[in-house]
C-alpha cells in the first residue's frame, strides 16, 4: 500500500485506523494536535496513544496540526503528494454539551476543518478513498418523537413502529429539528461530504454512527460514555445519570468493528454514500443497564447520582438500523456485543491502574 491519512490520529477511531493500516503495509500519516486535552481535560488528553503509536509502528508519521490551518494541512499533503490511497477523517470536537461554550471553534473543528480536508484530497488525491465519521446527532431530537414505551429499564420504541425491528435508518429526515450546536456543525460536514461525492464525483462516504467505544477511548464527563462510565466504577469517581430515569438508550459500536466497515468500503468505494453505523439490535444498553454490567463486571457498586434534567437535545433512544451498510458490504460482520465491549473497557483500566 501507499499512505493512508488519518485525522484524529490518537482517538479512539483514528488509532485503531492507523494500527489497521500499518498492518496492511500502509505509510500512515496521522494528524492530530490532542485537542481533546483543551476540550476535556487531562481525562481527555490522545497524548498516550499518540506517543505509542509513535513508539511502536515504523510505518507511523505523526503531524500535530489543527485541520482548521488550511496552510499547515496542505503541507501534510504535499509531503505525501501522488502516494495517497485513503483519507479517513475521524478529528472533531465531538461533545454537544462543550460545544455551546465555544461555537467558533465547534464550528470551525467540525465544519471548516471538513472543508479543508475534503479540498485537499480533490487537489492533491482525487481518486482516493474519503471516510468520514460523521454521528446520529445529525438527526437532532427527531428520534425523540418516535412513539416511546417505557420499561422497567429502558425506553423503547413501540413494537408496531417500522424502527422496533432494527433501528432507525437513514431515511429519517435530518430537518426541522433541534440538532444541539455541535450537532448542527456535525450536519454542514455531513452535507459537505456528501456533495464532493455527488458534485465532483468523488468516492466519499458519511458513516453517521451511534456511540464508537472500546479500551483505546480517552473517556472524559461531556464525551466517551461506556469509557467514561467504567473509569467512575474502577475508580469510586461520581458518576451523574441525566434525565430520562436512565432508561435512555444507546446502541455501542466497537473501534475495530468500525474500522472493519472502513476497510470494506476502501476496498470496494462508492460515490457520496451514507450509512447509519452503531452496535444496531447486535449491541445496545440503556443507562441503567449500563450501570448494572459495570457493577457486575467491577464488582462494586457505583458512586453515581441522578440529575433530572436531561441534556438539551439528547436522544431518549437510539438503535442504528446498519441494514444498508450490510447489504453493501455483506461479508462485515460484528465481533464484540456489549458484554464483551465493557469487559475488555475493564481490564484495560485494570492494565493502567
Amino acid at each position: 500500500m501507499g499512505v493512508v491519512v488519518v485525522t484524529g490520529s490518537a482517538g479512539l477511531i483514528g488509532a485503531q485506523t492507523v494500527r489497521r493500516f500499518a498492518e496492511k503495509g500502509a505509510t500512515v500519516a496521522g494528524i492530530d494536535n490532542d485537542m481533546r486535552a483543551y476540550f476535556f481535560g487531562e481525562d481527555g488528553s490522545t497524548k498516550r496513544n499518540a506517543d505509542a503509536l509513535q513508539r511502536e509502528l515504523t510505518a507511523y508519521r505523526h503531524h500535530a496540526v489543527d485541520i482548521r490551518d488550511l496552510a499547515a494541512l496542505e503541507t501534510v499533503f504535499e509531503t505525501y503528494q501522488g502516494g495517497i490511497e485513503l483519507v479517513v477523517h475521524t478529528a472533531a470536537q465531538p461533545s454537544h454539551d462543550w460545544a455551546a461554550r465555544e461555537p467558533l471553534t465547534d464550528f470551525g473543528i467540525n465544519a471548516l476543518g471538513t472543508l479543508n480536508l475534503l479540498e485537499l484530497s480533490r487537489k492533491y488525491c482525487i481518486d482516493a478513498p474519503f471516510i468520514f465519521t460523521s454521528t446520529n446527532k445529525v438527526y437532532g431530537d427527531a428520534p425523540n418523537a418516535l412513539p416511546l414505551v417505557e420499561l422497567d429499564t429502558r425506553w423503547e420504541v413501540d413494537e408496531a413502529h417500522p424502527y422496533a425491528a432494527h433501528g432507525i435508518d437513514e431515511s429519517m429526515s435530518i430537518d426541522q429539528c433541534k440538532h444541539s450546536v455541535f450537532g448542527a456543525s456535525k450536519v454542514a460536514a455531513d452535507v459537505m461530504v456528501q456533495e464532493y461525492g455527488r458534485y465532483f464525483g468523488m468516492k466519499t462516504v458519511v458513516f453517521r454512527a451511534g456511540c464508537l467505544t472500546g479500551p483505546g477511548h480517552s473517556g472524559a464527563e461531556l464525551h466517551g460514555f461506556l469509557s467514561y462510565l467504567m473509569k467512575c466504577a474502577v475508580t469510586g469517581r461520581e458518576y451523574t445519570v441525566f434525565g430520562y430515569k436512565g432508561k435512555q438508550v444507546r446502541d455501542n459500536i466497537h473501534s475495530n468493528d468500525l474500522v472493519d466497515a472502513f476497510v470494506h468500503f476502501f476496498e470496494h468505494p462508492r460515490a457520496g454514500e451514507v450509512y447509519n453505523i452503531g452496535g444496531s439490535r447486535h449491541s445496545n444498553c440503556s443507562m441503567q443497564e449500563a450501570i448494572a454490567m459495570c457493577e457486575q463486571i467491577a464488582g462494586k457498586k457505583m458512586n453515581y447520582r441522578y440529575a433530572e434534567d436531561n441534556r438539551s437535545g439528547d436522544h431518549i433512544w437510539w438503535i442504528s438500523d446498519v441494514r444498508k451498510f450490510q447489504a453493501h458490504y455483506p461479508q462485515w460482520r460484528y465481533q464484540y456485543d456489549i458484554q464483551q465491549i465493557i469487559e475488555e473497557i475493564f481490564h484495560d483500566f485494570e492494565d493502567r491502574l
